[in-house]
């Protein structure tokens, strides 16, 4: 019997399909830095009382770091300082969270980890979820420390976020890049300034010589803009700047290159240097210094420096730090003994309104 032309032999149309696919657990790495500074006035305030840190996001969630001055637990009396972890906004992709918690302490300049707790692994499983150290650091040990770091406690959160595994399938091109922070370039510019590569400009202070590059100062500083492409412009080579140390004049420009202060103001003088630099940077239009060197300022008030520091807020301009002054005066108990300074006594002949603002606080807190 004859084939029916019409048929059609399948046998050789089969086809082998493969796939593949692979399972991807992603990993989110960050660190965040919280200092509590004047810690010991914090001493007392209470077991189970925290301070906490702002909040900072990592790994697509929201966290705060929670410190207990006096300890998280009762049995522990006080003991210890407690440090934790705690998840602020919550994430259903978020599958196990690794961390560690640093005690910090600054020397010579370089920060170091003081303790090193090893690894805390946690499930993070919902809102207000926390998670550290209830024996964080002894207080029994913390007088001494607290001496040699200017009265502050600084915690380093070392975070890795595990998202949950998810499948896709394998052989796909990774579209993904990772771009790395800018980190480098602060240290890229201070070595610019550093090797004067390029440099244009120089300027002499309390006979030391500085190099220097026009444009970047001049994208910085108003004054210096003026001073080397406008109307004000200087011809002298080296141009001489008066009435400035050079280590303050070395601050500035290490400022303006690399938009931080260096790691030099620590020690008994820092508040002296910082209100010569406060100074600086009024005189060349850099506000976020002055406002930097400002806080510094507020932070370090005590009844031996708070009349000149009052005088010169008052002279520049600086409405936190003259405040933080006249609220200092005006609520402590020290005015007797701050009446009795060369300081007090120059701002009360020289800054008479001062004295008024004064009394009007002390008014306005009796009357509260």
């Amino acid at each position: 019997m004859a084939k029916n032309p019409t048929s059609v032999d399948n046998s050789n149309a089969l086809r082998r399909l493969e796939t593949s696919s692979r399972c991807v657990t992603e990993r989110v790495i960050g660190t965040h830095t919280f200092e509590v500074a004047d810690f010991s006035l914090l001493d007392g305030m209470g077991i189970g009382k925290f301070v906490t840190s702002m909040t900072f996001s990592i790994g697509g969630c929201d966290w705060h770091i929670k410190v207990y001055p006096d300890g998280s637990i009762q049995e522990h009396k006080g003991a210890y300082v407690s440090v934790f972890l705690c998840l602020r906004k919550y994430t259903s992709a978020i599958r196990v969270v690794q961390f560690s918690l640093y005690l910090l302490e600054e020397k010579d300049g370089s920060v170091s980890a003081l303790r090193d707790p090893g690894l805390l692994t946690h499930t993070f499983a919902s809102t207000d979820d926390d998670w550290g150290l209830p024996q964080f650091v002894e207080k029994s040990k913390l007088k001494e420390f607290l001496r040699r770091n200017n009265d502050s406690l600084t915690v380093k959160c070392h975070l890795t976020v595990i998202k949950k595994s998810r499948s896709e399938p394998k052989g796909l091109v990774n579209t993904t890049v990772v771009i790395p922070s800018s980190n480098d370039l602060h240290h890229d510019l201070a070595r610019l300034l550093k090797d004067s590569g390029g440099a244009d400009v120089t300027f002499e202070v309390d006979y030391r010589l500085f190099h220097a590059h026009r444009l970047l100062l001049a994208a910085r500083s108003p004054v210096f803009k003026a001073e080397l492409f406008g109307p004000l412009k200087k011809d002298t080579n080296p141009i001489k700047v008066d009435d400035m140390e050079a280590s303050i004049f070395e601050e500035l420009l290490h400022f303006i290159y690399t938009d931080r202060m260096s790691d030099k103001f620590h020690g008994p003088d820092r508040d002296l240097a910082t209100q010569h630099l406060l100074v600086a940077a009024d005189r060349y239009g850099l506000d976020r210094l002055r406002l930097m060197c400002e806080a510094k300022l507020c932070r370090g008030i005590d009844a031996q420096t708070v009349a000149t520091t009052l005088a010169l807020a008052d002279q520049h301009s600086c409405v936190h730090l003259k405040d933080a002054c006249i609220t200092f005066l005006a609520s402590g108990d020290e005015l007797d003994a701050v009446m009795e300074t060369d300081g007090f006594k120059h701002l009360a002949a020289s800054c008479p309104f001062v004295m008024v603002e004064i009394l009007d606080k002390i008014a306005k807190l009796k009357s509260h």
